[in-house]
């Protein structure tokens, strides 16, 4: 514990906390579809920082593909792109951002703007004096305020720390007073068992996203866009997720000093590897891949999605899949790992 983990999160770590914004997803709406329009468009997806998902013929189509995720910012040309340059009227881009992530919003909004200014010098330096202005809109985060994208992430890492810290101290501490040997002789079932040990901690987890909640609301006024009953119903299952990946933990570990230091383990490469600080498609291609195996990057995506997006019950659907898999997953585990003996 003292030498392997701290090398492995040193190895892993570095890599998914970068601040530096790869793979931005780009949808373009191009109103003038002429040389000048082509020409910015292929300098804006050759830059390394952009991908064109979505080409739109309009931009209410263009808004379709951000709300279904596929792109991160719009890029619309306006018609007489080129005319107004060649009149040296300086044309007007129009540039709309899904900020539910504040952070990769800001920076795309930073690199497609040095990228315009870039060309705009180009075109200066060889034809004509007109420039380019941008014009930004932030959707879903109008202000670009930080606290609105990150007070509900934080409020997931506190239902985890609850989830998964306390129950995996539960089942190791039974084992250190020496009840756990008395329970062992009982006709209990095992997974009657663990469920008994389960449910505590997941109505406790219930009630501290209740309250971080309504302290959201009293102290930064923050209120879900999506109806509430759809983070409970995500947070039902997670919890049960988690509280189960917890006592598979309690299951194996020995004593209360060894439970803690291996949920910290996972708990530091869970946060660091959901996507709450750093998006998830600015790490590595392995590094995605792991996030996949993350229960905690589902439910950052979707309480971000809920509270600025107002997304609905068929949105979350996909991620809820997921989420009942991991429930499936870990509970089995930890009755498995559970050893009932009579000794």
């Amino acid at each position: 514990m003292i030498i392997a983990m701290p090398v492995i999160q040193l190895l892993i770590l570095p890599w998914a906390a970068t601040f530096e914004q790869r793979n931005i997803s780009l949808s373009v709406v191009d109103n003038d579809k002429s040389s000048y329009s082509r020409n910015l468009l292929e300098k804006t997806t050759s830059s390394g920082f952009f991908q064109l998902t979505d080409y739109s013929a309009s931009y209410n189509k263009a808004i379709d593909a951000i709300e279904q995720n596929k792109a991160d910012l719009i890029l619309e040309i306006p018609q007489n792109f080129e005319k107004d340059f060649v009149n040296r009227q300086p044309p007007t881009l129009m540039l709309s951002i899904n900020a539910v992530n504040g952070q990769k919003a800001g920076l795309g909004l930073s690199y497609i703007t040095q990228i315009i200014n870039d060309y705009n010098s180009e075109i200066q330096n060889t034809e004509i004096s007109g420039g380019i202005s941008i014009k930004p809109y932030y959707r879903y985060n109008t202000t670009m305020n930080y606290r609105n994208f990150m007070v509900p992430g934080i409020l997931v890492i506190l239902v985890t720390l609850m989830g998964g810290m306390l129950s995996s101290m539960n089942i190791v501490r039974e084992k250190e007073v020496g009840t756990m040997e008395q329970i062992n002789v009982t006709p209990i079932p095992k997974f009657i068992f663990i469920l008994g040990k389960l449910i505590p901690f997941w109505v406790i987890g219930l009630l501290l996203l209740t309250v971080g909640m309504i302290v959201s609301w009293l102290i930064y006024g923050l209120i879900p866009l999506g109806h509430m009953i759809n983070i409970y119903i995500f947070a039902f299952f997670y919890l049960l997720a988690f509280t189960g990946f917890g006592l598979m933990i309690s299951n194996f570990a020995g004593t209360q000093q060894q439970a803690m230091f291996m949920i910290f383990f996972f708990l530091i490469i869970f946060i660091l590897l959901s996507g709450l600080f750093t998006p998830i498609s600015s790490m590595p291609q392995w590094a995605q891949i792991v996030t996949f195996f993350n229960p905690l990057r589902y439910f950052v995506e979707i309480i971000r999605m809920i509270y600025m997006k107002g997304s609905g019950f068929t949105d979350i659907l996909p991620n809820l899949a997921k989420i009942i898999g991991f429930v499936v997953a870990f509970n089995i585990f930890a009755i498995l790992s559970y050893k009932k003996t009579t000794s």
